[in-house]
């Protein structure tokens, strides 16, 4: 169903011509255009105008349809966010397990709705706090957590069958995934009772994010058991979030980050599959984390075109029958790359940006950094503000009023379209290398974020792209805010609570339990999340299951890419 019959747009093609020839041309000889081109943030070429001309083809039904409706170009829920707003999920960890909780606490009596946790650089790496590669790291980006009883201190006195809860980690996923679980049953919250999103993202930690340990293939093995656990026992918990947000950080374009994830994505799916799954069993709890970078049009396009992707691969490559297993359901957070350091208050109107236009791009959740994140960590008072922001957006705004209020705009469908356009033209790559592995062996992924991080360090250095406070309105005078610091007395407890785990546990327990982790390791037909669980359950700290799992799989390490 064409929404424009041709002689209306002949008549509006000569309408535009004669515009363009009159009304236009006398402006610009006026007032010169700033630029030779225009362009998005991620180079792609933006008209002066755009007019029922662009999409003329435009199948309403096919590619559009109404909210709630295939494809979900509209967004996933007929009422928008009418009925309920997106969960306020602000990302928050520092420090040990005390310090993380009174920040979890602190955050939830001031309006946010879900928990989302950060670890620190050991945990993502799979090291214990003591450990001489954890050195100098601790609590710095993220919560220490080497073990069950950290755990539960961190989720002391929180509501865990009331919330939901979402971990970044990758790489130790299934390991803090299991205390998490443990620590909850311990309290008496059966795990069918949890609700939760876990990143377990691998793929894009080769791609971009570069805290992998083992190689791909035990890697995704360890995915794809995390998968069918939560398939067959915690229906309420998302077991992978497939993340473009890293991939953006690392400099891609925005075509590239809905590209890579989205082939991420599907690679999951055929795991999944292999392993003998269902797709309409496992594939409605697959998530997507999206970021929300400064090109406001650009983004909400891209929320767009990912959730009529999604929609088109799983119905007509996948078979998939369930409607929920064609909605694509993500998070967002604003884009941590953007902030500067220079003018930190700056920081507050560019998450503002970013932040609606994940909310008009119709997001299920949002994180909002806060203006002090390119100097530190953030403290109390910044934090709140960033939750405030979100605060301001839904219940001030008036943008939660009605359903895709930007839909059918000419600009944001014409990006809509050009956006799906580009990220075909990669999957047709990825296809030519024979498949998601394959190319990231080849180092594709990594040349394609690198020449797209390339060319804009170049335009921010030339001038053509406008850094608000570093590369043009700059000013001498120094804006300072107040910093967050890590106590060191925190780092001083967790040594002394790991040296009395080891100490007063059942250590011949922990033995046993790593030996039978290390035999289900070598076995590959063995779902690794029960002996994982058992070991954690004996208080084995989180290396030394790594180790198990590094002495039974190895270590990767990315070979150099020209």
């Amino acid at each position: 169903m064409t929404l424009y019959d041709a002689a209306a747009l002949e008549a509006l093609r000569n309408q535009q011509s004669a515009w363009a020839d009159g009304a236009r041309r006398t402006a610009t000889a006026r007032f010169p255009e700033r630029y030779a081109e225009f362009t998005t943030l991620s180079g792609a070429p933006v008209q002066g105008i755009y007019t029922p001309l662009d999409h003329a083809q435009t199948d309403y039904s096919a590619d559009l349809g109404l909210p709630g409706n295939f494809p979900y170009t509209r967004g996933i829920h007929p009422t928008g966010y009418r009925g309920r707003l997106w969960t306020m999920r602000m990302f928050a960890g520092f420090g040990g397990a005390e310090e993380t909780n009174a920040r979890f606490r602190y955050l939830l009596a001031h309006g946010q709705t879900g928990l989302s946790v950060a670890f620190d650089m050991p945990t993502l790496y799979g090291y214990d706090t003591d450990a001489p590669e954890a050195e100098g790291e601790f609590g710095l980006c993220g919560v220490a957590c080497a073990s069950l009883r950290d755990m539960e201190i961190l989720l002391d006195g929180l509501p865990l069958d009331a919330l939901t809860t979402s971990m970044t980690i990758n790489s130790p996923a299934a390991i803090i995934w299991a205390m998490y679980i443990a620590a909850a049953e311990k309290r008496g919250i059966a795990r069918a009772k949890l609700g939760g999103t876990l990143q377990n993202d691998i793929l894009k930690e080769y791609i971009a994010q570069k805290e992998y340990i083992f190689p791909p293939l035990p890697s995704m093995r360890l995915v794809t058991d995390t998968i069918e656990f939560a398939t067959q026992q915690m229906p309420l918990w998302n077991p992978i979030s497939v993340s473009g947000y890293h991939i953006r950080e690392a400099g891609s374009t925005a075509a590239q980050e809905l590209a890579f994830t989205l082939a991420d994505g599907m690679e999951y799916v055929r795991w999944a599959l292999a392993r003998g799954l269902q797709i309409d069993d496992f594939a409605p709890r697959i998530s997507f984390f999206f970021n929300a970078h400064n090109d406001f049009f650009e983004e909400i396009a891209k929320y767009r075109a990912a959730r009529r992707i999604w929609a088109r691969v799983m119905r007509d490559t996948f078979g998939a029958q369930n409607p929920r297993t064609c909605m694509l359901r993500f998070h967002t957070q604003t884009a941590g790359v953007s902030l500067t350091a220079q003018q930190p208050l700056n920081n507050i109107t560019r998450v503002a940006l970013q932040a609606l236009a994940a909310v008009l791009g119709g997001t299920q959740s949002l994180h909002t950094n806060s203006m002090d994140e390119a100097l530190a960590l953030p403290g109390e008072e910044s934090v709140t503000v960033a939750l405030r922001t979100q605060q301001i957006i839904a219940h001030e705004s008036g943008v939660t009023n009605t359903v895709d209020p930007l839909g059918g705009s000419y600009f944001v469908e014409a990006l809509t379209d050009a956006m799906e356009a580009q990220a075909q033209a990669y999957f047709d790559q990825i296809a030519a290398y024979g498949g998601l592995l394959p190319a990231l062996e080849e180092g594709f992924f990594q040349r394609e974020i690198t020449e797209a991080a390339l060319r804009f360090q170049r335009e921010v250095e030339a001038g053509r792209r406008v850094i608000v406070g570093v590369n043009d309105y700059t000013s001498g005078a120094a804006q300072s805010v107040p910093l967050l610091r890590i106590d060191e007395a925190g780092y001083r407890r967790q040594l002394a609570r790991l040296a009395e785990l080891r100490r007063t546990r059942d250590n011949r327990a922990v033995s046993q339990t790593l030996a039978a982790l290390a035999q289900a390791a070598r076995r590959d037909n063995h779902n690794l999340m029960e002996p994982i669980l058992d070991a954690v359950r004996a208080y084995a700290t989180l290396q030394e299951m790594m180790d198990v799992l590094r002495e039974a799989w190895g270590v990767y390490h990315e070979p150099a890419i020209l």
